[in-house]
């Protein structure tokens, strides 16, 4: 099996030159080299290792208690130990303050290491986010300093066995019984529900807390932690992600407490549903980029036929071989500038609504361009690629999923072709950006007219949803170009420009 290797450079040119990071001004180039180095480090070191034990052990349900395949509480301890769990938490509350910036290049570089140990992770910063946001003082001070130190991990619990995308069908009740509220229901899908890992579990609940009939105006938020009285009662047999222990949960008239205001639930639920979305996103990229670096090291060592000549040919020497390899590269690189560019918009512009449009985009482009890269990668290597020899089937299974969570994609391409094309729904900035993008693009100039031509058609139909997926699909398409526009401007900066420009004209 190839090794993992961080694409580090790849992640700090993105950063820095394609998404422009530079003109931040909290962005720190330097510091964002170095954390990044000394991750990829142990990632590469400690993580990487990890991830063919836990597809082949699977996290295991143990007399009520999940317990993790080998090696990963032990990595999880040196991981907490070493700060990483607190990388954007406030200073304040032990954390690193790093910014979401650099949060996003780790983040994908442990998703490349080892996805499913990053899923039991990574819900930590958004949960971070939603206590700062919505929290009391007294809850940012109980929970924010254990989740920073790596003492808890955290779960988001929506889903439920009749309520999946449809959260005004949630029936899991919460009840203030005068000495606090008590959680009772079932929640499902819930990734790191339990682990052994973390000393204590911090689980945020969405729950009904008033008229079954009140819809989304029901839904409160609430911190549960773990306790006897919430219990897994199944952890799932799954595709993909098999170390990532995704469980059913039971609550028992379990203790909690109310975060933010009764009713508003989903406001605050959206803090960590989008920090998640971006994150799956950017395992979707982490999932192309490492598919293109075991496919490139394979066909750059495997003879296969002979050259026109006569003499033996590599693989990559085929036409066909190299325009695979050459779509894997051009997946990873443009999706991740979509990621990064979304990201520092967002800085740059403080606009919730472009937020919110380029959101779904990147989640919807990036985890299907993972799956992409990964499907290509097993078809360069053929019958090596099918069997989990080099790992490459393994991407596939665990990539698979990032359509379907946190929002299936069609999901997300309905919310672009109606709420994002609403007055004030980030259209226009969108398009703004990809003008500023396009540098004088020609194509992509083209690409943006007739963009808006069907816009305004979507717009002025009554009924946009039989069109929404592709309008969604144009609609990141052009991101995507946009975005690599971009590096093909920039593309000096990187320590191969000429790879990038044949890459943009091909």
């Amino acid at each position: 099996m190839t090794a993992f290797v961080a694409p580090t450079e790849d992640i700090l040119f993105s950063l820095h030159h394609v998404a422009g990071a530079g003109a931040l001004a909290a962005w720190d180039p330097e510091l964002a080299g170095d954390i990044l180095g000394h991750f990829a480090g142990f990632a590469e070191r400690v993580i990487a290792p990890l991830n063919a034990v836990g597809d082949r052990q699977h996290a295991q349900l143990v007399d009520g208690r999940v317990r993790m395949p080998d090696g990963f509480v032990a990595a999880y301890a040196q991981l907490a130990q070493d700060g990483w769990q607190g990388l954007t938490a406030p200073a304040a509350f032990g954390g690193m303050g790093a910014s979401p910036l650099i949060a996003a290049g780790v983040s994908e570089l442990f998703s490349g290491a080892n996805h499913a140990m990053q899923m039991v992770c990574n819900l930590v910063p958004g949960a971070i986010a939603t206590l700062m946001k919505y929290g009391t003082a007294a809850q940012q001070n109980a929970w924010i300093p254990k989740l920073a130190s790596g003492a808890a991990l955290s779960t988001m619990c929506l889903t439920e066995a009749q309520a999946g995308s449809d959260l005004s069908a949630i029936r899991c009740r919460a009840e203030n019984t005068g000495d606090g509220w008590r959680i009772t229901g079932e929640k499902i899908f819930i990734s790191g529900g339990d682990q052994d890992m973390s000393a204590e579990i911090l689980h945020l609940v969405l729950a009904r807390s008033s008229a079954a009939n009140a819809g989304m105006n029901g839904l409160s938020l609430y911190m549960c932690p773990a306790q006897p009285d919430v219990s897994v009662t199944r952890i799932e047999e799954k595709m993909g992600l098999h170390a990532s222990p995704t469980c059913q949960l039971r609550f028992d008239g379990a203790k909690a407490e109310l975060i933010g205001t009764e009713g508003q639930g989903l406001q605050a639920m959206f803090t960590l549903m989008n920090h998640a979305r971006i994150d799956v996103a950017l395992q979707g990229v982490a999932h192309a980029s490492r598919a293109a670096d075991i496919a490139a090291a394979y066909a750059a060592q495997r003879i296969q036929g002979r050259q026109p000549h006569g003499s033996p040919a590599l693989l990559n020497q085929h036409a066909d071989v190299q325009r695979m390899l050459d779509d894997q590269r051009h997946l990873a690189l443009g999706a991740r500038a979509m990621c990064h560019i979304a990201l520092v918009a967002v800085e740059t512009a403080d606009s919730p609504a472009l937020c919110d449009f380029l959101t779904p985009l990147c989640k919807v482009f990036c985890s299907e361009a993972g799956i992409r890269a990964a499907d290509l990668g097993i078809q360069i290597l053929g019958g090596y690629g099918y069997l989990n020899e080099y790992g490459l089937e393994q991407i596939w299974r665990d990539a698979r999923i990032c359509a379907i969570y946190e929002g299936a994609n069609g999901i997300h391409e309905r919310s672009i072709a109606t709420r994002g094309l609403r007055a004030g729904g980030g259209a226009d900035e969108f398009a703004d950006l990809v003008t500023d993008l396009a540098h004088g693009s020609a194509p992509v100039l083209q690409r943006l007219a007739d963009w808006q031509i069907l816009r305004s058609a979507m717009s002025q139909t009554s009924d946009p949803l039989p069109q929404a997926h592709a309008f969604a699909q144009q609609t990141a398409n052009l991101f995507f170009a946009a975005a690599w526009a971009r590096i093909d401007a920039v593309a000096e900066n990187h320590n191969s420009p000429s790879e990038l420009r044949r890459l943009h004209r091909r």
